[in-house]
C-alpha cells in the first residue's frame, strides 16, 4: 500500500474529498486547505463564502509557524473630505434587523441586513497561504468548487437544519429567497443548493486572485448594492484591506506546547488563558472533569471586559495578559506527508440576507454578532461602549490551534484543530485538547465526547458527561440538551503520531463533518 499523502478533516464530505484529491495530485496541505475553503463556500453556503472573514494557521516542519489574520474589519472608511461629523453621528446599531434563532434547547439573537455587513478579506488570506506554501495553480484549486456551485450540492441533514434555523435571515431579500426558495418552498434535506453566479465568482478568483474583491468589479458590486440597502461598507474599506501575518500565541500545557492565533482575535488568547489556568489548577496528573473545565471557562470569560476589548489592538497584549493572569462558522484541518499542517476557520456570521446580484455573494453580518460587537453585547444603550472605529479588526472568537508534542518525542505537529460555533469555539477546543492530552483519547473520541459550555452564568451541557456527580455547576443555572447539538461547535481535527508519523482524523458529527485521506 502506498504511503498516505495526507489527511483532511472538514465540515462537509464533499469539501474533505476535494482536499484529499488535491493531496493525491501532489498538492501541499496549503493547496488542499485553499481548495477546501473554496469548496466550503458551496457545501456550507450559510456558514462561509467570498464575503467571509477567517483566521488561518500554518505550521511547517522547516520554519516558524504563521497565523494569518483575514478576519473582518469595521466598515465606514472614506477618502479625505467626507463629512466626518455627519458620519460619526450615525448610530451603527439603528438599521440592524434583529433575528431570534432557536437551537431547540437555547435561543440566540443575531442581527442582519445591510447595516450588519463588515469589510472582508478572506480571499486575501487564502492567497497569502497559497503563495507561501502552495504548489499547484490557484485556478486548479478553485475549479472543483466552481463546478460544485454550477452543478449543485445536495443539502445534508446538518446544512438543511442550518437553513431552517436561519430562515428569518434567508427571507429578508428577494435575492436570498431566489436561492433558497427556488420552487416556492425552502430547500430541505436531499434537495440541491445551486448558485451558478457563485461558481463564476469562484472561477474568477481562481484566475485573478483576491484583486477583483479588493478593488475590482466584484468589490464595486458588493459596495454599491450594500449602500443601496442601508449599509456603510465603502470601496475604501475593501481596497485597503490586507490580511496580516502574525506570530502565534504559544502556551505550555502539561508536557506539550499549544499554538493558537494571537490578538486582535479574542478566541486564541482566551483559549490560551483557560489552558494555562487549567494546567495550574489540576496539576500534571489531574485529568480535569466538568467542574474544573467550567472553572477555567469562568476565569477566561471574566477577562472579557471593556479593557480587554481595547487591549486586543495593543502590541504585546497577549504576552502581558498571559503573564499577569496565568491568560456560524466552519473549520478545516490538513496535514500533508511532509508534515505541513494548516488550519482555517472562516465565517460569514449567519449571513446578512443580502445577496449581491450577478455575483452569488451572500454578504456577512459580522457587525451584527453580539459576541463580536461590544455595543450589541451591552444592549446598545447610553452606557454601552463606543463603537469601534472604521478600519479596526473585529475581535473574533476563531482560534485555529496546533498541539506540539513533547520535545523528547520529536518535532512537527501532534494535532491541528479548530472549531465552528461563535462563543462556543474556545470551550469546544479546550475540551478537545484536554481529551487528547489528559484523557488519552483518540481523535474521534476527543471530538465526539459530550461538551459543556459556560456563558453569562449559565452552564449548557450535552448528555453523558463524565464525572457529572455532585454539584459540578457550582450552583449555576444548568441547561441540559437532549442530544449532541451544533450549538456546541464543530471541531475538525487531524492528529499525527509523533513516533510513527501515522495520520488520523476526526470530524465533528454535530456539524456533518467528514474526513478524507489521500
Amino acid at each position: 500500500m502506498a504511503p498516505s499523502r495526507g489527511t483532511v478533516a472538514a465540515g462537509h464530505p464533499r469539501t474533505a474529498e476535494i482536499g484529499a484529491r488535491v493531496l493525491r495530485e501532489g498538492g501541499s496541505a496549503a493547496d488542499a486547505a485553499v481548495a477546501c475553503a473554496l469548496a466550503s463556500w458551496v457545501c456550507e453556503p450559510l456558514l462561509t463564502g467570498p464575503a467571509a472573514g477567517g483566521h488561518l494557521l500554518a505550521v511547517p516542519t522547516d520554519g516558524p509557524a504563521v497565523a494569518i489574520d483575514a478576519f473582518c474589519q469595521v466598515p465606514g472608511l472614506h477618502p479625505a473630505g467626507v463629512d466626518e461629523e455627519r458620519r460619526a453621528a450615525r448610530d451603527p446599531l439603528a438599521d440592524l434587523v434583529a433575528v431570534d434563532v432557536d437551537f431547540g434547547d437555547a435561543h440566540q439573537v443575531f442581527h442582519a441586513g445591510a447595516a450588519s455587513v463588515a469589510a472582508f478579506g478572506l480571499m486575501d488570506g487564502l492567497e497569502r497561504l497559497h503563495a507561501r506554501w502552495g504548489r499547484l495553480p490557484l485556478a486548479d484549486l478553485a475549479a472543483p468548487a466552481a463546478a460544485l456551485a454550477r452543478q449543485g450540492v445536495v443539502l445534508n441533514r446538518q446544512q438543511a437544519f442550518v437553513a431552517a434555523l436561519l430562515r428569518p435571515i434567508l427571507e429578508l431579500t428577494p435575492e436570498s429567497r431566489a436561492l433558497w426558495w427556488p420552487d416556492g418552498a425552502l430547500l430541505t434535506e436531499g434537495e440541491p443548493f445551486r448558485d451558478p453566479e457563485l461558481g463564476d465568482t469562484i472561477e474568477r478568483l481562481g484566475r485573478d486572485g483576491a484583486a477583483p474583491l479588493r478593488d475590482g468589479d466584484l468589490a464595486a458590486a458588493c459596495v454599491d448594492w450594500c449602500g443601496r440597502h442601508g449599509g456603510v461598507l465603502t470601496r475604501a474599506d475593501l481596497a485597503g484591506y490586507r490580511a496580516v501575518e502574525r506570530d502565534p500565541v504559544r502556551v505550555p500545557y502539561r508536557d506539550r506546547t499549544v499554538l493558537t492565533v494571537p490578538p486582535p482575535s479574542a478566541g486564541g488568547v482566551l483559549l490560551a488563558l483557560a489552558l494555562g489556568r487549567l494546567d495550574r489548577a489540576t496539576g500534571p496528573d489531574g485529568a480535569p472533569g466538568p467542574a474544573a473545565l467550567i472553572a477555567a471557562m469562568a476565569d477566561a470569560e471574566a477577562e472579557r471586559t471593556d479593557a480587554f476589548e481595547e487591549g486586543l489592538v495593543r502590541p504585546g497584549f497577549a504576552d502581558e495578559l498571559l503573564a499577569l493572569r496565568l491568560g456560524s462558522t466552519t473549520h478545516l484541518s490538513v496535514i500533508d506527508a511532509d508534515g505541513l499542517a494548516c488550519a482555517i476557520t472562516t465565517t460569514n456570521g449567519e449571513g446578512s440576507g443580502v445577496v449581491v446580484p450577478g455575483t452569488g455573494i451572500h454578504l456577512n453580518n459580522v457587525m451584527g454578532e453580539e459576541d463580536l460587537n461590544p455595543r450589541l453585547r451591552a444592549g446598545g444603550g447610553a452606557d454601552a461602549p463606543a463603537a469601534f472605529a472604521p478600519g479596526r479588526r473585529m475581535p473574533s472568537m476563531m482560534a485555529p490551534t496546533a498541539v506540539l508534542p513533547p520535545a523528547a518525542r520529536g518535532g512537527g505537529v501532534e494535532a491541528i484543530l479548530g472549531s465552528a460555533g461563535s462563543s462556543r469555539i474556545r470551550s469546544a477546543l479546550l475540551q478537545t485538547v484536554v481529551g487528547l492530552v489528559d484523557h488519552g483519547l483518540g481523535p474521534a473520541e476527543a471530538v465526539d465526547a459530550p461538551r459543556v459550555h459556560l456563558e453569562d452564568g449559565v452552564v449548557y451541557a450535552e448528555p453523558g458527561l463524565r464525572d457529572a456527580e455532585g454539584d459540578w455547576t457550582s450552583g449555576r443555572t444548568l441547561v441540559e440538551f437532549r442530544e449532541p447539538n451544533l450549538f456546541f461547535g464543530g471541531v475538525q481535527l487531524v492528529r499525527r503520531d509523533p513516533g510513527t508519523g501515522t495520520l488520523a482524523a476526526a470530524a465533528d458529527p454535530r456539524r456533518g463533518g467528514a474526513t478524507a485521506t489521500a
